[in-house]
């Protein structure tokens, strides 16, 4: 495993980070496994030299967070783990249950802690925008966790560039803790980012954790079209995939991976993470597993050095979308 600093903050992370959304009760979602079925996977990334940690207080409702916390504590060492979390998403019913208002984050970080059984979150984040709430309030909100000692670092996800540069700029003006990383929607079939989130990212020293790197799994390269859904509980029930990513073009891409990748004898996943690694400004791809050789071939990708001709090949095939994953 190698490691990074996050963004420009002297927190150290492993170069893949695992996503726990798969990590919880099927009674979320029938694809999501229980706590039992999800202990290997945790004890491997530990032993695999993954450090970096990433679920949500809406994930199973809560229980990934407690199935996170439970297998994190048994099979490494607290203070050498990256823990992150997010807030935004309903959590109940209530109407102050949902959004960044001051008594949300408030509320929901109290309660992440608890299912999370730490004193500290490592990185707590925004899932999303809130259009409901002043960004005053929500910086302000988040400022005060981390004055508190609840929180260590602040993060967002999927906003628009000038929304993020905005949060930015409040925080700087206030002297208040600033966002150090953005969770956004990038991989080798949607590289929009690259034209306003990347660059201010890069500018503004904010680490890239993309989630998505390899495009709900198209770019694993198992699918013989874009039409062809795998016979997988996810693919089946998952009604994201086909409106992000379903454009000719992108299977044009696919298929320039998997020439890569047939080149370098190496999976294509393998090869779709070491491009996203290969970028400067992203610090840590979000991977996700519910097969123990996924797990393995993600973490094989930090020491996979893609060539400037291949890079080349990857990228050309490439065309513009709408803006998607909001």
């Amino acid at each position: 495993m190698k490691y990074a600093n996050l963004g420009h903050t002297g927190l150290r992370v492993s170069r893949i980070c695992l996503g726990c959304m798969s990590y919880g009760t099927p009674k979320w979602r029938p694809w999501v496994l229980d706590e039992e079925a999800s202990q290997p996977f945790f004890r491997r990334a530990v032993e695999l030299g993954v450090t970096f940690f990433d679920t949500a207080n809406m994930y199973s409702d809560g229980v990934s967070e407690e199935v996170t916390g439970r297998a994190l504590r048994r099979y490494a060492k607290m203070d050498e783990v990256v823990l992150a979390t997010k807030v935004y998403f309903p959590t109940g019913s209530g109407q102050n249950e949902r959004g960044l208002s001051r008594k949300n984050i408030t509320q929901a970080c109290e309660a992440s802690l608890k299912r999370l059984g730490v004193e500290t979150i490592d990185l707590y984040q925004i899932h999303r925008m809130d259009p409901n709430t002043p960004i005053e309030e929500t910086l302000a909100a988040l400022d005060q966790l981390v004055r508190q000692g609840k929180v260590r670092y602040l993060g967002a996800s999927s906003s628009y560039a000038w929304q993020f540069a905005r949060a930015l700029g409040v925080s700087e003006r206030n002297g208040w803790a600033r966002f150090v990383s953005m969770q956004d929607h990038y991989n080798l079939v949607y590289r929009e980012e690259e034209r306003e989130m990347l660059p201010l990212c890069e500018a503004e020293g904010v680490g890239v954790i993309p989630w998505s790197p390899l495009a709900r799994g198209l770019l694993t390269g198992t699918r013989k079209s874009l039409d062809d859904r795998e016979s997988t509980t996810r693919a089946e029930t998952d009604t994201l995939s086909p409106g992000l990513y379903n454009q000719p073009g992108d299977w044009d891409v696919v298929e320039a991976l998997k020439q890569v990748a047939e080149a370098r004898k190496a999976p294509p996943a393998q090869v779709a993470l070491a491009w996203l690694l290969s970028k400067p400004v992203v610090t840590a791809p979000i991977i996700g597993a519910t097969k123990l050789e996924h797990l393995e071939d993600a973490v094989k990708a930090v020491t996979l050095k893609l060539q400037p001709e291949e890079l080349k090949a990857l990228e050309a095939p490439y065309k513009p979308h709408a803006v998607r994953g909001m």
